[in-house]
Formats: structure tokens, sequence, C-alpha cells
């Protein structure tokens, strides 16, 4: 560890604590309909979408109009990216003449594209055109995320009104989120992309002759491996800037290439880095502020905001420790930094990162639901590869992704106040409403939905063959990417552990199905409990009313999300990079 690796990983949080009041403050103007400095051009664009749409802007929804509403946009557009993928190969913008996109691996991908997971079990510039990857894939970047936010706009309405029935509208904080809080910040992040050298074209890729030709083992149909002299590349290129932008503001982590963030031209300079970093937290941690502004109680907002801070930090630290010490079993190797070398462990890394921000960006993208990497989490120490899998375990509520993190995190929350009721013997309040058994229920089977999806399939992968099969590391490491894989879908993380085949029959079924119980199976419990609050009356605080805008109670809020979220998994990971990390000390490595 260095001074300079915690210089970047200071300012990193110190500037996504600048921008949490400007955005927080913005986005509830934006979703209150209040007066902002872009009204001038936006208000035209959005009429004219309510009139070709026929959405009536002023209807009001009940939580189920709204979940139906939901549903309803999600399923169509999950089909029509399944059907653009299996007819691309008839398509116009496809200059490479890919062909269909198998069945099993169409349904994986536009499942995992609509939740916002953006789990890729293919290599995209080897599968997706470019008509795909824009009109597909980028189109899902921006309505998942749309989407995720819309929701959690609609849990702080209920939290925040009185005796009503309904949420809000969906159709309108669908369009207000893309116009006001997406499209703007991305047309200019493209741009800055493309100043640091990330491409943004529709030429077919290029072939250039290499310096030296190489010699690449090649395993034929027969088995047998094959030698051959390798003398030409293929340079993929294409329209990267405008994808790679809504992939971290939208915190979807869909990469155009297959070496996502980690490729250079997607991630060339250490300046790209940081901008993406920023771009992962940034809403996220915005919403906090619109938490506290739209419920009159912005001291709870900056109470949720630190307890998402401490919990980042205890990641980042161990993630840190653990990689900048190196691997024990190289005791032969200098591994400790200097003017010449990086030291710790680099493997899987990109030098032009190092370790601090390797490290840094594989906590934010587990910490939120992004799933874009800049390394390989498989080739990070047991310890450091355990605090990404188990960012994703507590729900991603750690600033979370954009807006699932904030419903997901109001969750905790509705059960650190009842829990705390149940300690002083009162019917718990939160923000002046009572906190009833129904909303306990819907809280529970929300929390239980998660860890229940991942142990079961994971469990049945690691019993089959047509689940061990795609490993490539046995015992724990084995597990731990099977483990991961199961989580990182059910989590909307989309990020892999890497050593795992998923392009299988079974894997893109699996995860495919848990990407879309980890997403709906949460959202509709998350939408009864606002359904609920919104219709309750105002409840004065009194003596017996546990304050929620104390460092108290984000002691406490921290402590629910550890206990309910790390310990629910606690046996799995003792068997997977727990164990791991146990055995490397006895000279062991897998």
């Amino acid at each position: 560890m260095s001074a300079n690796g915690w210089l970047q990983i200071g300012i990193f949080l110190a500037l996504a604590l600048a921008v949490t009041k400007p955005l927080g403050i913005f986005m509830a103007r934006v979703f209150n309909r209040e007066h902002t400095f872009m009204d001038r051009a936006l208000w035209p664009v959005e009429r004219l979408l309510y009139r070709l749409t026929g959405v009536d802007e002023h209807h009001e929804m009940r939580w189920t109009e709204y979940a139906f509403a939901m549903l309803l946009f999600s399923a169509v557009s999950m089909l029509v990216l399944y059907l653009l993928q299996r007819v691309q190969g008839y398509l116009p913008l496809n200059p490479q003449k890919f062909g269909a996109v198998p069945p099993d691996l169409a349904f994986n991908t536009a499942a995992s594209f609509t939740t916002n997971t953006n789990w890729q079990a293919y290599v995209p510039e080897t599968t997706m055109s470019y008509l795909t990857q824009m009109a597909g894939l980028a189109y899902h970047n921006f309505a998942s995320a749309a989407v995720g936010i819309a929701l959690a706009i609609a849990f702080i309405r209920g939290i925040a009104r009185r005796e009503k029935d309904t949420i809000g509208n969906f159709w309108v904080d669908l369009v207000r989120c893309s116009l006001w809080v997406l499209l703007p910040a991305c047309l200019l992040g493209a741009l800055l992309l493309v100043w640091q050298g990330v491409p943004q074209n529709l030429k077919p890729y290029d072939t250039t002759k290499l310096v030296e030709p190489q010699e690449v083992s090649t395993t034929g149909p027969d088995g047998k491996v094959v030698r051959q002299t390798v003398t030409d590349q293929v340079i993929a290129q294409g329209p990267v800037a405008s994808q790679e932008i809504i992939k971290e503001w939208g915190t979807n982590g869909g990469g155009f290439f297959n070496a996502n963030s980690a490729h250079p031209f997607e991630n060339p300079t250490p300046l790209s880095n940081f901008i993406e970093l920023f771009c992962i937290f940034a809403i996220s941690a915005g919403l906090t502020y619109t938490l506290g502004r739209m419920t009159g109680s912005p001291k709870h907002g900056w109470a949720v905001w630190a307890a998402m801070a401490v919990l980042f930090l205890a990641g980042v630290s161990t993630a840190y420790w653990a990689e900048a010490r190196g691997n024990p079993l190289l005791a032969s190797v200098d591994q400790h930094a200097s003017t010449f070398q990086a030291g710790g462990n680099m493997e899987g890394k990109e030098v032009r990162f190092g370790i601090a921000n390797s490290v840094l960006f594989a906590t934010a993208t587990t910490d939120a639901s992004c799933g874009a990497v800049n390394g390989m989490h498989d080739s990070f120490t047991p310890l450091g590869g355990l605090v990404p899998l188990v960012n994703i375990m507590l729900g991603e509520v750690i600033f979370g992704g954009v807006g699932a993190g904030m419903y997901g995190i109001l969750i905790f929350v509705i059960l650190s106040v009842f829990i705390a009721g149940l300690m002083v013997g009162r019917t718990p309040e939160y923000l002046g409403k009572k906190i009833e058994a129904y909303d306990v229920k819907m809280a529970m089977l929300a929390i239980l939905i998660f860890p229940l999806t991942i142990l079961i399939l994971a469990g049945i992968s690691s019993l089959y063959g047509f689940g061990t099969s795609s490993i490539v590391n046995p015992g724990p490491h084995g597990l731990s990417e099977i483990l991961y894989a199961f989580t990182s879908g059910t989590g909307n993380n989309g990020s892999a552990f890497g050593g795992l085949n998923a392009n299988t029959h079974w894997y893109n079924t699996a995860i495919g199905l848990s990407t879309l119980i980890g997403r709906f199976f949460i959202i509709i419990p998350m939408l009864a409990i606002a359904g609920n609050l919104a219709r309750k009356k105002y409840v004065p605080p009194s003596l017996g009313t546990f304050p929620v805008t104390t460092p108290l109670f984000t002691v406490l809020l921290t402590g629910v999300i550890i206990i309910v979220g790390a310990l629910t998994f606690f046996p799995a990971l003792s068997l997977g990079p727990i164990l791991e990390h146990l055995l490397m000390g006895a000279g062991k490595a897998f």
C-alpha cells in the first residue's frame, strides 16, 4: 500500500461526497416537476413524447398499476432485444457479417440487459453487430437504468406522502429520468471519453500485420493440439464511447469488448478510468440527498450516505491490503513496490492502473450494481476476491446501482427501524410512519428471495456435471467461480469472477432466470411497501421514537446490513474464498 494509492481512493470518495448534494437536489426537482435549468430545451421533447404515446402526464398510479406498467415495459423491451439478436444477420450496420445469436444465449443476454445486470456470456466484438450493440444493448443501458431510478423515486414518494393511494406515474418518471438525468450527462461524458482515445465510429474492423509473428496453440475438433503461426491481428472498433459512458453512468457494466474496462479502447488512460469510476457512484450518491430532500429530512439522507461510506471504506481497505501484500507463495519474488515495479499481486491487473485503481474499481463496481471491470477478479488473492463477492451479497446497497441501491437500502432501513422498535418496546416508526407487520413481511420477502436464489442455483451447479464441467480451477476456487456467477446474476451486477465457461445451455438459462428473479421478485414487495406507506397517516415523533438522523442509526443500519447480508452467506464463503485463503497460507494454490 502507498500514500499515493490512499490519496486516489480519498479523492474518489471526496468527489462522490461533493456531487451528492447538487445532484440530489437536481433529481429531486426533476421528479417533483420543479423548475430546472434544462426545462426550456427538454419540456417540448417531453410533451411530444406524451402526445405520441398517449400518456396522460397528470394521471397518478397506485402501486399495483405502477408495477404493472413497469413489468409490461420490461417484458416488451426484453422481447424486442431477443428478436433483434436472433435476426441480426439480416439487418444493416453489421460490417463483420455476424450471424444470429443462439437462442439460449439470446435469452440470457435479453434478460440480463433488461434487468440492468449486463452479464455477458459471449465475446461482444465477435458476436454482436453494431446495430445490436446500439439499438439493443446501449438502449437497454438507458432504459433499465431509468426504470431503476423511477422505482427508487416511487419508493421515496411512498415514504414522503401522507394518506394517498398513489406513488406517481411510471411513464412520466421514466421519460423525465431519461431526458433530464441520463442523456445530457452521457452526451458530455461520451465526448470526454472520445477525447481520451475511446473510438466512436461505424467502420469495419481493421486487419494489421504483426511486427513479430506469434506461435499459438489451438485445440482442433478431434481434440488434438495444433500449433500455428499468427501473422495478422484484427483490430475491433465501433461505436464504443456512446455505450461506455452509459455503461458506467447507468451502472450497467456491459462492455463493448470482452475485456470490458480493462480494454484500452474502452478505458485508455488513468483519467478515463477516474471518469468511469466517478460515473459509477454519482447518481447513487445523489439519490441519498434526494431521499432526504423529498422526505423533508436531509439529515436522514446523510445518515444513509454515511452507512454506505463506512461499508465502502471497509471493503476497499481490505481488498487493497490483500492485493498490495502480494502472494505469499511467491516467496522468492520481490513483491515490494518500488520505482521499477508496482509491487503486490499484479496478476490480472493493467499496469497503467496499478494495484490501487484496480482494487478501487473492483470495489466500486460491486458496491454498485455496475459490473464493469478493469481487472480480472479471478486473479485477485482469495481475500481480495472475497470483497467484490461480499459487496454483491450485501445486496449492492453500498451506494448501489442507480435506483436499485436506494430501494435496496431502504428495505434494510425498514428492517433496522423495526429492530430498533423491538428493542425499546414500541411500535417502530420511520419518518412519521408506523412500520407494521405488512411492511416487515414484504421487506423480509425481498431480502430472503436473494440468498435463496443464489444458494439453490449455485448448489445445483456444484453437484452436477453440467455445472462443474464449466469451471477451470478445482477446489474452493472453482466453488467461488460458481458462487460469484449466480451472486452476480441475482444481484443484477453482471461482473464475472472469471474462470467459468458460462456460455452453456445450463448457465445461460439458469443465470438468465436468476437475473429476472433478482430484479422483479424484489421490486414487487418493495412497491407494495411504498404503496402501503403512502396510505398511512403522519405520526408526530415522541420520546420513544428512534431517530433516523443520528450516528447511532448509521451504526445500526450498518450492523443490520452486515448481519443479514454477510452472515447469510458465511457457510458458502467458508467453503470458497475463506478456505482458499487458509490453504494458500499452508502452501497450496488452485
